[in-house]
């Protein structure tokens, strides 16, 4: 791949989407020379795998800031001028022990191995996530990606009819319920009212259209419940067979960054009483990256 001077050697993740990029430092990535060829990868494969990075917490904050803002779920707790910190994913506690099966941080990764796209719940959803792993274990624990692009662009025209211009609700709350009532309580998981995204959107690099789906989604608009659910429930086995899939085993360094866009993805489950740690920064969509046209679609 290469953009002006830039190349990058790269390695395809799977027949459908996703590439390794190889010999690329990404706490150095040089923000004018480096980082649109890096974009320009984003947007062609969906998913990019980088190995072996030491990517400390503001080496990870600077790398998401060129992607766009940094998506801030608790701007509240902050004092003024604070930056968003990254965020961990993992089930160690503050003693250095790991967090019991039924805790409510436990249930909550578990939820997070439901099929989902990241921010869906959120006024401004999420453009990409960066995840790096710091404590991996030795069997479980991988991260499952199914690409929505290629699913679509393979989806028989008698499904597609039954989706496409339709607006699907999505609430955090209810993605948490399907785990455990008592997880979706909490307060972060009822901040934001229902929100509603256009079921398919369009890339506007490239125009390839993806299918928008989350395991938060409640709501097909104009179908009755039942029905909605099913819709949802057969689109996501369509997308999530094993042609449009990338099951990725983490090794320490590994980073991840993929589109929220054109994926859906799921944690896969290990042994709780073995620690694993990833942390995560998540980036907000801006108007160039299609926020526009999705919020104009609502109201056509």
């Amino acid at each position: 791949m290469a953009v002006g001077s830039v190349k990058f050697v790269t390695t395809p993740l799977s027949a459908s989407f996703g590439v390794e990029v190889q010999k690329v430092d990404l706490s150095m990535l040089d923000e004018n020379l480096e980082y649109p060829a890096v974009r320009a990868l984003f947007e062609d494969h969906s998913l990019l795998l980088f190995r072996d990075q030491n990517l400390a917490e503001e080496c990870h904050l600077r790398l998401a800031r060129m992607f766009g803002p940094i998506e801030d779920r608790a701007p509240e707790t902050r004092k003024r001028g604070e930056k968003v910190p990254v965020s961990p994913l993992t089930n160690e506690t503050a003693d250095g022990g790991v967090s019991d099966e039924l805790d409510l941080r436990t249930l909550n990764l578990k939820a997070n191995q439901l099929w989902h796209t990241d921010s869906t719940f959120m006024p401004t959803p999420a453009l990409c996530n960066i995840l790096t792993a710091k404590v991996v274990t030795e069997t479980g624990g991988e991260t499952e990606f199914a690409s929505t692009r290629a699913a679509w662009e393979e989806m028989p025209e008698s499904l597609k009819s039954r989706i496409r211009g339709r607006i699907l609700k999505h609430n955090f709350q209810r993605s948490r319920e399907k785990i455990s009532k008592e997880l979706a309580k909490a307060s972060i998981f009822n901040k934001w009212p229902p929100q509603r995204w256009p079921a398919v959107w369009t890339n506007p690099v490239n125009q390839r259209e993806a299918l928008y789906i989350a395991s938060h989604v409640f709501e097909v608009e104009g179908l009755e419940t039942v029905a909605g659910e099913a819709l949802i429930e057969e689109l996501t086995e369509f997308c999530t067979q094993s042609q449009f899939t990338y099951l990725h085993k983490w090794n320490v360094g590994d980073v991840l960054i993929w589109d929220e866009r054109s994926t859906i993805h799921r944690g896969r489950p290990w042994t709780y009483d073995k620690p694993r740690s990833l942390n995560s920064v998540c980036v907000s969509l801006v108007d160039s990256d299609g926020l526009s046209e999705a919020r104009t679609a609502l109201h056509n």
